[in-house]
């Protein structure tokens, strides 16, 4: 028993001597923790009061900056008010001067009012003694020569008019003349400075391309097994390509020139690549056609850039690009509106005319041969209305349909537009076109006409544009004028072959001649 409450006291013992321990460790950690805090807040207490100081000196230098901005401000404000009140005081003195130099002409204004006053009342009185005396001479006439002033006067008047008539239509005749002669020369000095000072060249398009090959074993890969390759790229491109036994050479043939490009570009790729086989063949030839279109449009902006107008709607710069690739008689039409701008610029200096719309003009005059569709208007008019449709001056779209007279004239640019197409189409070589055949095709269309009852006289104009047609006054009228134009018309339209269209205009005319004896 005893052993058991040892035991249990040295347990108590041990328990308390622990509890103290543990309370003294306690007690330690306690003082140790306040320590360190009170150093931890010694040390914000520090960094605080460093901060409290950067940003005092922070505060001190914004303000000494805005303060030096403000004072800046200040100065720039009271210079500029100086400067104001300067300029102020100046024109004040200038007025001043000014108003002194009126003073000084009012002035004299008035002393010369005053001496013209004098003077008009010194002329009065002289007037009125020349018309007494003027009134004794009228008199003293009248008397002797047994006439009246006012028959005197009429007669006078009526002798000086048919004087003044005559030596006016005399004068007038020899100024019509004069400006005929000039006329004529100036505008033969313009048109030749316009042609030399443009360089052209003289060339024609094919209807065929010649694609080169290294050698002849490309041909029947080309071909393909039983024509499969060569009949894809004919249904893809729409031309046909001839095969045949010309050494290291096929034949692309076509009338679409942008049709021949394509199939031209595609076999090149293909036969770089050397994959070819229906698959390929349409990949490709979707790929070069994407390609040739952002071509035709660079082409396009080019164009615009080197002849320096700007503004064009993007629809129209794609199809200055597209004139690249068409021809009218052999001649590339790109190049024909190109050398048209160029001849209207320089004919609208000379004329003193606005060069930039003329030169804008003459690019677009052919635009409605390259639609995306064929409409049933001639080109002219076509495009005409798409310059007009795209926003185009309205100068511009009547140069661009009166250039064959299919609309009337507005403006002054459309005869030159007209003029400088027809210096670019008739050159020389610039269009291909057998003369046998187009000498036979106007001598036809003459003769036709000229087998009408009533015709006297037909020319074919404009090489082969317009026929003119004159007829007899006494045996053909009005009515009958115009039914003979439409007839002719009908007839040219059903029996020839001609581009284009033509212009039937028939004269009727009455002429009255007497001779003076």
């Amino acid at each position: 028993m005893n052993d058991i409450l040892i035991g249990i006291v040295a347990v108590i013992t041990g328990l308390i001597a622990s509890w103290f321990i543990m309370m003294v460790a306690l007690n330690n950690k306690r003082k140790r923790i306040a320590k360190e805090i009170e150093i931890t807040i010694k040390e914000a207490q520090t960094e605080a009061e460093a901060i409290r100081k950067e940003k005092e000196l922070q505060a001190k230098e914004k303000f000494i900056q805005l303060k030096s901005d403000y004072d800046k401000k200040v100065n720039e404000h009271s210079l500029r008010m100086q400067q104001a009140e300067n300029k102020a005081k100046q024109r004040e003195t200038s007025i001043n001067q000014q108003l002194g130099e009126i003073q000084r002409k009012q002035k004299e204004l008035d002393a010369i009012r005053v001496n013209l006053s004098a003077q008009m009342e010194l002329l009065e009185k002289r007037n009125h003694e020349s018309e007494k005396l003027h009134k004794l001479q009228v008199e003293k006439l009248e008397t002797i020569a047994g006439m009246s002033g006012e028959e005197a006067k009429n007669m006078l008047v009526e002798s000086m008019k048919a004087e003044a008539k005559t030596q006016a239509e005399a004068y007038i005749n020899d100024m019509v003349e004069e400006a005929k002669i000039t006329s004529s020369k100036e505008a033969k000095r313009i048109v030749l400075q316009t042609i030399q000072r443009v360089a052209t060249e003289t060339v024609v398009e094919n209807a065929v391309t010649v694609f080169n090959i290294e050698n002849d074993e490309v041909k029947g890969r080309i071909i393909g097994r039983e024509g499969r390759n060569i009949r894809t790229l004919e249904a893809a491109t729409g031309i046909e390509i001839v095969v045949d036994d010309t050494p290291e050479a096929i034949i692309l043939s076509g009338f679409d020139p942008v049709r021949r490009e394509v199939a031209r570009l595609a076999l090149h790729q293909l036969v770089t690549d050397g994959r070819i086989h229906p698959a390929r063949i349409e990949e490709v030839v979707a790929k070069v056609q994407k390609q040739v279109e952002d071509e035709i449009i660079d082409i396009g902006k080019r164009t615009a850039i080197d002849l320096g107008i700007h503004g064009l709607h993007n629809e129209l710069i794609r199809m200055i690009g597209r004139m690249k690739y068409r021809s009218s008689y052999g001649q590339n039409l790109l190049q024909h509106s190109r050398e048209t701008a160029n001849l209207c610029a320089i004919m609208a200096a000379e004329l003193g005319l606005n060069v930039k719309l003329a030169k804008r003009a003459g690019l677009l005059h052919d635009i409605g041969k390259v639609p995306d569709d064929e409409p049933e208007l001639p080109h002219a008019i076509f495009g005409m209305k798409l310059a007009e449709k795209y926003k185009e001056r309205s100068e511009v779209s009547n140069a661009i349909g009166a250039h064959h007279d299919e609309v009337e004239m507005t403006s002054l640019i459309a005869p030159v537009v007209q003029v400088c197409d027809a210096i670019s189409g008739a050159r020389p070589g610039a269009r291909r076109e057998v003369v046998e055949s187009y000498i036979k095709r106007l001598k036809e269309m003459e003769d036709l006409a000229l087998s009408y009852p009533g015709v006297m006289k037909t020319f074919a104009i404009q090489a082969g544009r317009e026929l003119r047609v004159i007829v007899g006054s006494d045996k053909i009228s009005d009515n009958e004028a115009e039914r003979l134009s439409s007839d002719i018309a009908r007839k040219i339209q059903e029996e020839m072959i001609y581009p284009g269209q033509v212009k039937i205009t028939v004269i009727r005319e009455v002429r009255a001649v007497n001779y003076a004896k």
